[in-house]
Formats: structure tokens, sequence, C-alpha cells
């Protein structure tokens, strides 16, 4: 497509490269999960996108870590360079480049770059004698250290002292300033660029470009013996992809839509140092540079250097690689740190993606076999909660887009769900199976099961860009593989593109319940026992489980013995509007709710956290037993009790009809 027509559609995303020190974790993970759900995303609306990924490998570590290992630094950098590739492919990852800081082409992009600021005097020769990091490959001033160790990642440094070459970074301090006060959405989130703003503030010292007391790094091409400085060679790589130091007419179409991912640690970096080199070079400046939070465990950061890494492949052989990105994607809120465990993500992953999600469509196509054998008929007029369904997803679009363009994946996904959710409150308003019973209802249930197909339909289409696997087999089951049509982003604007009279084939669960009892059974396994642990329970949970497309089960616990109207009247129940919603630290089923009573506000903590996102309840109108002795559940003082109903493995918090005011009574 010619570049007059695609200038405004156009899109030019990366992650960071890693350093192949060791094998990459789940933080590295997300970054490139994330960066690979914006692409899918935005090719599926119509923009051309570039989308670049690859691997840091000169430095003063490598060179250490290969002779710790007998090898030469190439061939140590290699193996682990393919584990990234492999990983990548594992995560169904489409990038369009993986640049490696080791081939021909980077080398001349880097010498070319720093050439160019050589000769027009930004670059100078000095001495550097100071503080030096040498696994984050990073220079410190003593100020900047934390009890005397790096302030990144908490170790000793060194004390270094050799001939280098300096970039003015102060020279050009005031332009950057100007430009993030006039663009501010050049870094997010805006505690990002608050940040950098008072690091600049404080003053840059010109930096540090090359080293002489190593050889593994690219040589600069007018000084024998220094290499880069691995951050100068390493930022270059966004150039190096769209083939700038070829002038390849790429990097004119894609570079003025660059957007940078990156963790919260490296954004001084990119949003410090890469952007006086670009305007020093006279590039114009990225789009936007986003630092997203941390993956947190017990301990701290999740990094390669503290040895606490949660590895990836193992994650994607136990639980499948659409459920391991939905975790990543809808655990880490916007612009701040989560805190992982493997509960945490089975409680997730059941909730989301087996209670609700997965609950939904196999309901809709157990009913469609049921009752109209396996045919999606017709809808009839609108009426009852159809139209507040359709609302529902028309509102959950617009809000889906605008998170996913401030890079919010997991208020994205949150909007998706109030779909899922308010569809499963359908199947419950509307009670198809009661609709069968009558055959003067055969239109209402025609349009019933229309609307839910309908719905999978849209979701599954939503979440694609976050789960590339699932959406293609619902395509399959309701008969439209072939219909790319109906499958593309634009056609969920309009309701009700799903065509009459298609025959869907139900197949096995797709998102089957994990085990908690037998998941920590299996942690004596190794990870290849573990993973056919898991799916053999699975599918036996799978075969064993009755066919119940209505979702009803007979309650299992018999009445409670009788009670007189005094004794309930000793019960203070009364309704309660949901102002707040967070997680208990440390507890993966407890939320934190903050209630409205009417003439107080009541904090109440609730074990509901694996079936409703805190963002789910808040607005919501409870129920809430108000004169219950308060409690102490993981250090909050609980002063109630919500009400809500299970059935085997779903749970529902009891809501009222209409809107009442907070603290009325409930009799």
């Amino acid at each position: 497509m010619p570049d007059a027509l695609m200038s405004d559609k156009t899109y030019y995303v990366t992650t960071p490269i890693y350093y192949p020190s060791d094998k990459l974790h789940i933080g590295h993970a997300y970054t490139t999960v994330a960066a690979d759900c914006i692409a899918r995303y935005k090719r599926m609306g119509g923009y051309d996108v570039f989308f670049v990924t690859g691997s840091d490998e000169h430095g003063q570590k490598i060179e250490r870590k290969a002779k710790e290992n007998g090898t030469d630094p190439l061939s140590y950098v290699d193996r682990i360079v393919e584990s990234f590739q492999e990983l990548w492919q594992k995560l169904l990852i489409t990038n369009d480049d993986f640049v490696r800081t080791t081939e021909p082409r980077h080398e001349k992009a880097v010498q070319k770059l720093f050439q160019k600021l050589y000769d027009q005097g930004d670059i100078y020769k000095s001495y550097y004698e100071g503080l030096y990091c040498t696994p984050c490959e990073a220079f410190w001033l003593e100020r900047q250290l934390e009890d005397g160790n790096c302030p990144d990642c908490g170790r000793p440094v060194e004390h270094v002292k050799e001939e280098s070459y300096f970039f003015k970074l102060s020279k050009y301090q005031d332009q950057l300033l100007q430009y993030i006060e006039e663009h501010p959405d050049f870094i997010r989130p805006a505690s990002r660029r608050h940040e950098m703003v008072n690091f600049i503030k404080s003053g840059l010292d010109d930096l540090c470009v090359s080293r002489t007391s190593f050889q593994w790094g690219i040589p600069l091409p007018f000084a024998p013996g220094h290499v880069v400085y691995v951050w100068f060679d390493a930022l270059a790589n966004y150039l190096t992809a769209l083939g700038w130091q070829d002038g390849d007419p790429r990097f004119e179409h894609y570079w003025s839509h660059t957007y940078h991912l990156m963790a919260k640690d490296i954004v001084r970096f990119h949003a410090v140092i890469w952007p006086i080199i670009l305007i020093a070079a006279d590039i114009p400046l990225p789009q936007t540079i986003f630092g997203h939070g941390w993956i947190l465990m017990e301990g701290g950061k999740i990094s390669k250097s503290k040895g606490n890494v949660v590895d990836p492949f193992i994650l994607i052989d136990r639980y499948g690689v659409d459920a391991v990105r939905y975790y990543l994607l809808r655990e880490l809120p916007y612009g701040s740190d989560s805190q992982y465990s493997e509960d945490s993500l089975i409680g997730t992953l059941n909730a989301d993606l087996a209670n609700d999600l997965g609950n939904l469509i196999s309901r809709t196509l157990g009913m469609l076999k049921k009752y109209q054998g396996g045919v999606v008929a017709k809808a009839g007029v609108p009426q009852g909660p159809d139209s507040d369904l359709i609302n529902c997803a028309h509102q959950a679009k617009e809000e889906l887009e605008q998170q996913l363009e401030r890079f919010d994946f997991s208020n994205a996904l949150a909007a998706i769900w109030k779909l899922v959710r308010r569809a499963n409150r359908y199947v419950d308003e509307t009670s198809p199976w009661n609709l069968a019973k009558d055959p003067n209802s055969k239109e209402r249930l025609q349009t019933v099961l229309y609307n839910l197909s309908e719905t999978v339909r849209v979701l599954a289409i939503w979440c694609s860009p976050f789960m590339p696997v699932f959406p293609k087999r619902v395509f399959e089951q309701f008969g439209i593989a072939g219909r790319l049509d109906l499958q593309s982003w634009e056609s969920t604007a309009q309701w009700g593109l799903l065509p009459p009279d298609l025959q869907v084939e139900a197949g096995p669960g797709l998102f089957p319940r994990i085990q908690v009892k037998d998941e920590e059974d299996a942690e004596e396994k190794s990870p290849k026992e573990q993973s056919k642990a898991v799916k053999k329970l699975q599918e036996t949970e799978q075969s064993e489980k009755p066919e119940k497309p209505d979702g009803l089960e007979k309650p299992c616990k018999p009445i409670k013995p009788q009670i007189s109207i005094d004794d309930f009247a000793k019960v203070d129940l009364r309704v309660a509007l949901v102002k707040e919603a967070e997680k208990v630290k440390g507890a993966d089923r407890l939320l934190k709710l903050q209630l409205d009573l009417g003439s107080e506000t009541r904090t109440v903590v609730a074990g509901v956290a694996q079936h409703y996102t805190p963002e789910s309840l808040v607005g919501k109108q409870v129920i809430v037993v108000a004169n219950l002795a308060p409690v102490k559940l993981r250090g909050v003082i609980s002063s109630g009790m919500i009400l809500a109903a299970s059935e085997g493995d779903r749970l529902g918090v009891l809501t009222v009809e209409k809107e009442l005011l907070p603290g009325t009574c409930v009799k």
C-alpha cells in the first residue's frame, strides 16, 4: 500500500533487546507478550505494523561469563539466544525482525551513529574514573549508590579507571526537558515521566561511551583498542532493524510511528540517553516510551541476577500458551508492580478462563446442540435484557480500544470481561432451559441463543491479540473458520453479523479447570511429568463432568434445621454500595471492600477474589451482614460479611434487582 495511504496507519513497536547472560524469565516474557498483543491488535485494525525484538550480546559481563564457561563469547551467547527465539515461538510472538548486536548490519549502524556524533564534536576523549556495575553494565556516581551498592541490582560496584570517549549528554539536557514538557505522552505512564523529569533536573553528566578494559564489543572505527559502551550499542538496534545504516526506505516509513515498550528499570536509558543521542544525530524522537512495572515474588523483583526466576517454558507446558499470556497481561496493573505466585495464576485461570469465559462458550454450544440440533437460528425481535447485552458489547469495545491505546492490557481485558460476565448473567435472566419447555417460546429461545452465539463470536475476536489459540477453535466450532470477514476487528462494531443456519460442533472444553491439590503434588515431578499430570487431570475432569447445558446443579447440602423469626431478626442485613475494592496482599482469595452503608463506610474482607476482579465489584449493590462481630483477616479488620451463593466451583455475590439507597434494611 502506498505510503501516502498508510501514513496514519503505520506502527513500529519494539521490546528492549534482552541480555543473554542466562535464560529468560516471565518478566521478559511479559514485555514481549505485551508488544505482541499491541502488534496483533494494530494489524487487526488495518495497520502496517513492524515489530522488533532481539538480543544485546556485548559487554564485560558476557566476556566474563564465557570465560567462566570455558568458551568464547559468541559461542556462549549463540546457545542462549537460540533459547530466546524458541521461547518466542512457544509464546506465538509475531515479531517481524530479531536483531542480534553481533550481526554485521548492527555493527555498521552503531559505527555510523558513533562516527556522526564524533565528527560533529559531541564525542570527545578523556579518562573515566569512577564506579561501574558490571551485571547492569551501568556507570554510577557515589551519591547514586544505595548502601554502597548498585541502586538497580543491589550488588557491589567496581572502581574503574581507563581512557574513554565521552558523549556530551549535558549539552542537550534543557532541549530534552522542553520536549518532554511539550509532549506529555512521550514518556508513559505519568509516574515514569515525573521520575525522568526529576532525574534530568538533578543534572546530567557526560556519558562514558567507550571501554578499553575488555574487547567483547563493537570496535570504534577511529580508535583501536576501544569498544562501544554496551548501552550505546544496544539502543541503536531500533535503527538497525529499519535499515537506517543503509538508507533503507523502511526507516522513513516507520520511524515517526515508533513505540518502545520496556520494564521500568531501563526507562532511564531509553528516556534520557536514547533521546539525547537521537537529538544530537538529528533523528526524530519516538512517539512513546512506555515503562511497565515489575513482576514481583517473595524477595522482590524477579531477575536472573537474584536467581528467583520463573521459567516460562515450564508454565507454557503446564498450562498452555493462551493461559500464560492471559495471566501475564491480566495481572500486571497499568504502570504498577504485580505479585506472582503459582496459586494466584491457578486461581486466575480457574476463575476467569474456566468459570467465566470457558463456561459461557460451553453452555452456549451445549444449549444450541440440545435445544436446536446444533443450529444457530435467526434472531427475533429484541426484548427484555437483549438491549442491555448489546449495549454492554458496544461500551466494552470502546473501553477495550481506549485501554489498548494506552498500553493498559489489564484493564483492556477487564473491559472484555464485562461482556463475559454480562453474558453469563443474560443466560440466568433468560433461562433458555425454561424457554425450551414452552412451544410458544421457540422464537424467543432462538433469539436468546443467537445473542449468546454472537457474543461468543465478538469475544473470540477481542481475545485474539491476547490469546491467539482458542479463538481459532471457536471459529471452527461455529462453522466460520473460513469467514475472515466475521473474524475481523471491524466486524465487532456491528451487532448481528453472525449468519443464521450455521451448524455448530461442540468440542472439548476450551479451558478445563486446574486442580490445585494435584498441582502441588506435582511439584516433586519433573516439568515434563508435571505437564502430563495436569493434562491427564484436565482430560479426566472434562470426561467425567456430566453435560449440563443449562448450567444448573442441584444443591448438594441438606437444608439446615429450622429457626424462629426471632432468631432471623438478630441478623441485620443491609444494602451496601461497593465504593472501592482491592486485593489483599498475600491472599489470593481475599478482596478488601469499602462499603457505603448510608450512615457510614465499612471495610469488609470477602473471599471472592477467584471469582471477581476488584473493578468488577465497584458500583454493585450487595447484601451485607451489618452486625457481625469484627474479625482480623490477613491484617485487615473486617466489619461485616457480604452474602454470596455458591454452586460447585461457581460463586455469585448477592445483589439487589432495583437500585436502593445504601443502608436499606433487607427483610
